[in-house]
Parts: structure tokens; C-alpha cells; sequence
């Protein structure tokens, strides 16, 4: 099984979490392990993306050391092995690691180590590492965003890091206005992803695309446009949807009025996703029994969405000189 978009801190084990905190003498608000879990899942539906990406707080505490981000990412990675994956990319944002002191730098050599460990440990599992660049209006946020893409530039070398997106507050964060970012990310000769069309109408993925965005994060908004649907079809340019995710954000109101057949049979590259394993109580086993049972996908064409994912990956690409 492929997967093309999870973040690292939305995936955290509770358990893990909770030990953490110990170790670091960080005070947390509840009382045993199973209320840490309940504060870390989301409620299905939240009331918003807002409330959503509230469940990650507890754990970016725990995020601001090189042992709790190498422990983190070999644990995802072995996660992902015990449910029988073979290729995955996890998504981060350096610059919300460095609250206590470490650099970009730092923090993702820590996570590298930690994928590398779960490759080592588990070797039919392969593992890449994309950057996130984070949505903002300020200098520090543009700042920490160029110095993400030269990181990313450097790191690619190294066989784990192959790619860079584009995260965060869509609803308030136009896509458009990050098109010098995108420009030097594409100058840098990074692969491209951005969270688009979640928070916000099919405007933002048609300027991720704009952007340069070779996937887009989501993307489950551009039903409700059916020239967009038909350019994603004709450029092949896969979404990496996450049902369940998607219900609770409400970027779809409902289960039921999720787009993913619809964008399917229309010939759109749709990838099956968790988004995030812990807040969103999810695996990717869930997400592909979710799209049989709610929208009748059967065997052929969930293994046709597998072969999108393969496609789509950064990590395949970099490989075969893509």
C-alpha cells in the first residue's frame, strides 16, 4: 500500500506522547493515557478545520526536541509497516519545532534519522519526507518558508526528503499570494504539493495549479467547479484525498456528499490518504473499507487508485529520474 499524505505530528501514539511529556516536564492537562487519546482525536464533525487542527497542540509540545521527533517519525514508520505499507511520505513543518531552540536543521535531521531507522528496522518499508512550508502574512513565517525550501534543496540529495507543500490556514491565507515561494521551489527543482481546495473553493486549487503543484493536498472543493474537475482529468494531476479527514474538517458536509466517486469516474488521479492517523482516528486499511462501503469501489478500482499513488509519488519519481 502507498500513501501520499500524512503529517507527522496529526500521528503521534498517545502512549508515546504521554512518555514524552514526562520526559520533558511538560504538564498536561489530563489525568491518564485515555484522555490524552480523547484530547488528541478530533470529534466527528468538528465544528471546524480550526477545532481540527486544535487536537495537534498537545502533541507539537513534544515536538521540540531531536529525541521526540526521531522517536515520532521511527514510530509512524513502524505503524505503517505493521499494516502492511511498502511506500509512504510523511509531511512536517520544520519551523514548529523550533520553539526550543533547535534549527530547521535540526529538526529535520531528527526526523530523518527516525525514517531511516524504520527503514533500517523494517526493510520492505520505503519512507520520504516532505517539507512543509506554512501559510502567513508576516516576515518570520517568509522567512522560516525560504529557509524550509533550502533545506529541502539540500536534503533531496540524500534519498529522503523529495518534496516541499504548502500547509495551513487556506480560509484566511489566499494560495495565490505564495507564487514567488513556488517559483524559487520550482527554480530549486523541488517536487511540489499544496493543501488546496479543504478550507477554501476550487479558486485555491486552480492557483495551486498556477503554482506550480504537480498534487494537490485535498483538492475535494474542485467538484464544484467542472472545468477544474476536467483539467485535473486531463493533466493528470492527482488529489490526495482523505475521507474521513474531510468529513470531520467539513470540507465536504457529510459522508455521503463526499466527491470522491464522482471525481473518480470523471477521470481525476484520486489517491486514498489518512491525513492524520491519531487526530482523525484513522489508518489507511479504514480509508480504502470507507471507500468500499460508502462508495462502492470495488477491487479493480481501488487498486487503480493505488497505481495513481505509486505514479504520484515523489519518492518513485526521484528514483527512477523523474
Amino acid at each position: 500500500m502507498t500513501e501520499l499524505h500524512v503529517h507527522l505530528d496529526g500521528s503521534l501514539r498517545p502512549e508515546t506522547v504521554w512518555e514524552l511529556a514526562r520526559e520533558q516536564g511538560i504538564a498536561l492537562p489530563v489525568r491518564s493515557v485515555e484522555e490524552l487519546r480523547t484530547q488528541m482525536q478530533a470529534p466527528v464533525p468538528c465544528g471546524s478545520l480550526g477545532e481540527y487542527l486544535s487536537r495537534f497542540a498537545v502533541s507539537m509540545t513534544c515536538l521540540q526536541t531531536e529525541e521526540g521527533l526521531e522517536r515520532g517519525a521511527f514510530e509512524l514508520g513502524e505503524d505503517m509497516a505493521a499494516e502492511g505499507m511498502d511506500l509512504a511520505e510523511i509531511r512536517f513543518a520544520p519551523q514548529y519545532s523550533t520553539r526550543q531552540g533547535l534549527s530547521q536543521e535540526q529538526v529535520t535531521e531528527a526526523v530523518i534519522r527516525g525514517v531511516r531507522r524504520s527503514m533500517d528496522t523494517y526493510p520492505g518499508l520505503r519512507l520520504g519526507l516532505i517539507l512543509c512550508c506554512m501559510r502567513g502574512d508576516d516576515r518570520e513565517t517568509e522567512r522560516f518558508n525560504q529557509e524550509t525550501l533550502e533545506l529541502a534543496a539540500a536534503f533531496q540529495k540524500g534519498g529522503v526528503v523529495c518534496g516541499v507543500d504548502l500547509a495551513g490556514a487556506e480560509e484566511v491565507y489566499d494560495t495565490g499570494r505564495f507564487r514567488e515561494l513556488f517559483s524559487r521551489a520550482e527554480r530549486l527543482g523541488l517536487k511540489r504539493t499544496i493543501h488546496a481546495g479543504e478550507a477554501a473553493g476550487p479558486e485555491s486549487v486552480w492557483k495551486a495549479l498556477e503554482l506550480g503543484a504537480m498534487r494537490i493536498g485535498h483538492g475535494v472543493a474542485s467538484i464544484r467547479d467542472e472545468r477544474l474537475v476536467r483539467e485535473l482529468a486531463e493533466r493528470k494531476i492527482p488529489l490526495e484525498v482523505c475521507i474521513v479527514s474531510n468529513v470531520q474538517t467539513k470540507a465536504v458536509p457529510s459522508l455521503a456528499e463526499h466527491p470522491i466517486r464522482r471525481l473518480f469516474d470523471a477521470g481525476v488521479r484520486v489517491t486514498l490518504n489518512t491525513d492524520n492517523r491519531t487526530v482523525s482516528d484513522t489508518t489507511l486499511s479504514r480509508e480504502i473499507q470507507v471507500a468500499r462501503e460508502a462508495f462502492g469501489f470495488i477491487d479493480q478500482e481501488i487498486q487503480r487508485m493505488e497505481e495513481y499513488a505509486r505514479e504520484a509519488s515523489f519518492l518513485r519519481q526521484a528514483r527512477d529520474g523523474n
